[in-house]
């Protein structure tokens, strides 16, 4: 679509969400870049001009930019973590066996320098005046020539030279799938100064974060590769190579060996694009809405997968406009990139080969990232629970929304993880940065699995109704900014009027557990009394079901005290009676029921299964049911 987003219109809905705080800042960016790609040696040399706003309340006497592509050499920072932690990812290893012995062995540590990745910056000026600019691993550290005051603009001029590498993760050139080239994390990219200070993090396979600007990009190569990416093609009549199906038909001159492809991506906070020379390019148009872009191997094993998965990606993006909010920019791409899924600006680079379900649920998770990471865009390295987690939960909902067999709980598979996770000793806190775990396995359940049950959870707490609701709000108060832990917890405060820190703190903040069983249950004065403990060091309101041997059921609802809130019932077409409140010191509650003994059937504590009480055996009475309860 050659078409450039009204950045008028972004900017006064951003502004009205700023206005409600008069001391929320962030840093602007505006990047033009020109890139030659050498396409036989996997090369490039390009220029950028960075013009940097600094909003803040501090001078700058410096500046950071990531060099992501110095990741892939050996040595490097990455290949020692990947030697060194329990369980490699195995997308990066080879292993081999010696004396009957596997090893596993860093692919990054075997890359040859033809092979390696690199990002080389020099003449570096700050308003065309020299300044010192030191490469330190992935991290280009630039002492400014003049200090940057705030509420000033000035402009940073570089020159870099880049190696695209084998590709070992995410971005690189020559993937198992054979797609020539993935190029995300590919430039030199300021880092993001904010409240906290500068997160100049080094690349070690991980998450990023980046600042909202606009980027004017061209990449000239050869003309037999198509392109699709970040932004909007600006010259789509001068490409003609893969937009024939859109009506633009180019006949080029026979000396003409390279294209120049002109994007630009405004309002986003990073760029990224892919080029083989045998994609194919589809579009599909939602009605009165996005321009979807399709592009993948002309392989015919996976054609018929890719058309197939193109109206049902349309049927999700229009879920996630609903459960969320709009979309804000006018395209969006899937891009075949042979390594997993990820999440870029206005596009996705994913696997391409595989079954149709694969296929679709990898597309479901890595656009439902479009709201949550770049447009929500809260710091993945500090808390990529808020990235990945909400992101599998709103993927959860979308994947049922258009399966044949819908599911009353869609986030089961995040509740089965986190009981996993939490029942293994190895569980470290959500607010660890996501370098720091000592396991990969456990910083996958913490972000997605427990990410994805924090608002499932939230749901159970103060309702389904308010859930939602705060999902919307918080996409409405917060896009274009960097939401925190605090922000998501507030909104859902101001939503339902429920007092919410101690979720946020024992959820987030700790590895603290949900644990509540039925301790006692006996016949006293024509009446049953009902003892309930809390075990683990987590409080939670309880919601009990009481079910009668004669069909009949009631609830019963113990607000916690802490909370200073009561839930709407949640099953209003069964009797409900609230009780007095639970105050968490106290480790056990009893209540009565007014029916004898004999006449129930079953007791059950959290019959939605949305508490995530990690031993749920406990949970029902009598024990002759327990293997019913599912866990």
């Amino acid at each position: 679509m050659n078409k450039v987003f009204p950045l008028s219109i972004l900017f006064f809905v951003a502004s009205i969400g700023w206005s409600q705080n008069s001391n929320y800042w962030q840093q602007k960016v505006d990047y033009k870049m020109n890139v030659v790609v050498d396409a036989k040696n996997y090369q490039y040399k390009g220029n950028q001009s960075l013009v940097y706003t600094n909003n803040s309340p501090d001078t700058l006497k410096r500046v950071f930019y990531h060099l992501y592509n110095n990741a892939f050499q050996p040595g490097s920072e990455m290949d020692a973590r990947l030697q060194s932690i329990a369980d490699p990812d195995r997308r990066m290893i080879t292993k081999t066996k010696v004396d009957g012995k596997e090893i596993k062995e860093s692919r990054i540590a075997k890359l040859k320098p033809n092979e390696i990745g690199y990002l080389r910056i020099s003449n570096f000026k700050q308003d065309g005046v020299s300044a010192e600019a030191k490469e330190v691993g992935t991290i280009l550290e630039v002492t400014l020539a003049k200090p940057l005051l705030p509420n000033a603009q000035t402009t940073f001029s570089l020159d870099f030279d880049g190696q695209v590498p084998v590709q070992i993760r995410r971005s690189g050139r020559n993937n198992v799938e054979g797609v020539e080239f993935s190029m995300s994390q590919w430039y030199p990219k300021i880092a993001e100064f904010d409240f906290e200070g500068w997160h100049a993090d080094p690349y070690i396979a991980r998450e990023f974060h980046g600042v909202w600007g606009n980027f004017d990009v061209n990449i000239t190569i050869d003309k037999d590769y198509v392109l699709g990416g970040s932004g909007y093609l600006q010259n789509k009549n001068e490409i003609g190579k893969g937009y024939q199906d859109s009506g633009v038909v180019v006949t080029y001159p026979k000396k003409t060996k390279t294209l120049t492809w002109h994007f630009i991506a405004p309002n986003v906070h990073d760029f990224t694009w892919a080029a083989d020379k045998d994609y194919l390019h589809d579009i599909y148009q939602i009605p009165n809405g996005t321009t979807l872009h399709f592009l993948y191997k002309n392989n015919p094993k996976i054609i018929d997968n890719w058309k197939k998965s193109q109206p049902e990606t349309a049927r999700l993006m229009q879920f996630y406009n609903e459960t969320v909010g709009k979309y804000p920019y006018d395209q969006y791409s899937i891009i075949q990139g042979g390594d997993g899924g990820m999440e870029y600006a206005m596009c996705t680079l994913i696997l391409g080969e595989g079954e149709y379900d694969g296929l679709i649920g990898v597309i479901a998770h890595e656009m439902a990232h479009s709201w949550f990471q770049h447009v929500l865009a809260s710091n993945e390295s500090k808390h990529s629970w808020m990235d990945e987690g909400f992101t599998s939960f709103l993927e959860d909902l979308g994947m049922n929304e258009i399966a044949t067999k819908k599911t009353s709980n869609p986030h089961e598979g995040s509740y089965k993880g986190y009981y996993f996770m939490a029942n293994s000793g190895k569980e470290l806190p959500q607010s660890t940065h996501a370098d720091r775990y000592d396991f990969n396995q456990i910083y996958g359940i913490t972000s997605y699995s427990k990410g994805g049950v924090f608002l499932a959870q939230l749901g159970y707490l103060i309702g389904k109704e308010n859930l939602m609701k705060t999902v919307k709000r918080f996409y409405a108060d917060f896009k274009f900014k960097h939401p925190t832990p605090n922000d998501i917890k507030r909104t859902a405060e101001r939503v339902s009027g429920a007092n919410l820190d101690w979720y946020l703190t024992d959820w987030t903040q700790t590895t603290n557990t949900i644990d509540y069983g039925i301790k006692n249950v006996e016949d006293k004065e024509n009446a049953t009394t009902v003892t309930l403990e809390r075990i683990g060091r987590m409080p939670m309101p309880i919601d009990l079901t009481v079910n009668y041997k004669d069909g009949t059921k009631e609830t019963f609802y113990i607000p916690l005290r802490m909370m200073s809130f009561v839930k709407e019932n949640p099953t209003p077409e069964t009797k409900r009676t609230v009780l007095a409140d639970w105050a968490w010191a106290y480790p056990t509650f009893t209540f009565q029921i007014s029916k004898q003994l004999s006449s129930i059937e079953k007791i059950t504590i959290d019959e939605s299964g949305l508490m995530a009480d990690v031993k749920r055996s406990n949970n029902v009475y009598p024990e002759e049911v327990k293997s019913e309860v599912k866990k």
